[in-house]
């Protein structure tokens, strides 16, 4: 008895320290990032950790207008990412509940063909997204952001699908004897009782757009005034402007995390909820 006691207080000893090693190597990055957001140094290339001189200069320096002017850049993200949401969540959750909960000749045949292209990368799609849109003259503009987002959202249909057939189907049965009409079953009762999975769903639509970097430098080019902060601080970091910009980008990329993160954070619980509700056989 002993000696299990032991070997499970080893055991439980070189997993605490696993994971503290682990932390530690996650969190060193933020830090430093963090460090330098604060560095009142120039440059990248520097050779020591903490900062000689701390000051806020590059959080102020970001909201002065010029060339990478971030609070406009700011701004076009968070009006893509909510529209971009809105959209998104509206697709998959009502793509999902058509899955769940109808029967018609050609779901099986279409969940395949769906469940197959969410599986090919976004970005194969760009080159033939990008002419679509140079021929509808909506290039180098926001609401062409939106629609390339928001477009594919219902490929991702199967999470939300899992977690609507763990509704009991007696509850729209009752609701159609009583006269419900389909529309009104969806949004009077699964959608009250998804809470989880419609909190899992707008997360995730709404951090697509916001991390994205490979659709908006294609359809932006160098429309500077509609960038997003991806484009825009990945531009920061051209070699010519490396040097002068990198403290800036520091403090830009850890702006960018806060509203991020807080969302996350708060929502977490019903993010694993959802999740874990829409993890069954579908």
């Amino acid at each position: 008895m002993t000696n299990i006691k032991t070997k499970n207080r080893i055991t439980n000893i070189a997993i605490y320290i696993l994971l503290s090693v682990m932390v530690i190597i996650w969190l060193f990055p933020i830090v430093w990032i963090i460090l330098c957001s604060f560095r009142e140094e120039q440059g990248a290339d520097i050779s020591y950790f903490f900062p000689k001189t701390w000051s806020f200069k590059n959080y102020i320096d970001l909201f002065k207008p010029d060339a990478y002017y971030f609070p406009r850049w700011f701004a076009n993200t968070l009006i893509v990412a909510v529209c971009t949401c809105i959209l998104s969540s509206l697709y998959v959750l009502m793509v999902s509940y058509a899955f769940s909960r109808l029967r018609f000749k050609l779901r099986k045949p279409l969940m395949n063909i769906v469940l197959i292209l969410g599986m090919f990368p976004g970005f194969m799609s760009m080159i033939a997204v990008y002419y679509i849109l140079k021929a509808l003259n909506m290039t180098q503009t926001l609401l062409a952001l939106i629609l390339v987002y928001s477009g594919g959202a219902g490929l991702n249909y199967y999470i939300a699908k899992g977690f609507f057939d763990t509704i009991p189907r007696n509850m729209d049965e009752a609701a159609r004897i009583d006269g419900a009409t389909q529309n009104q079953v969806f949004w009077k009762i699964i959608i009250p009782l998804s809470k989880p999975i419609i909190v899992y769903t707008i997360l995730t639509s709404f951090m697509a757009p916001w991390m994205d970097f490979i659709f908006v430098s294609v359809i932006m080019k160098d429309n500077y005034n509609n960038f997003t902060v991806a484009l825009g601080l990945y531009r920061m970091l051209d070699r010519e402007h490396m040097n002068d910009y990198f403290t800036r980008f520091c403090a830009s990329s850890v702006l960018v995390a806060i509203p991020i993160t807080g969302l996350f954070i708060s929502m977490q619980k019903f993010y694993i909820e959802g999740v874990t509700g829409g993890s069954v056989k579908g």
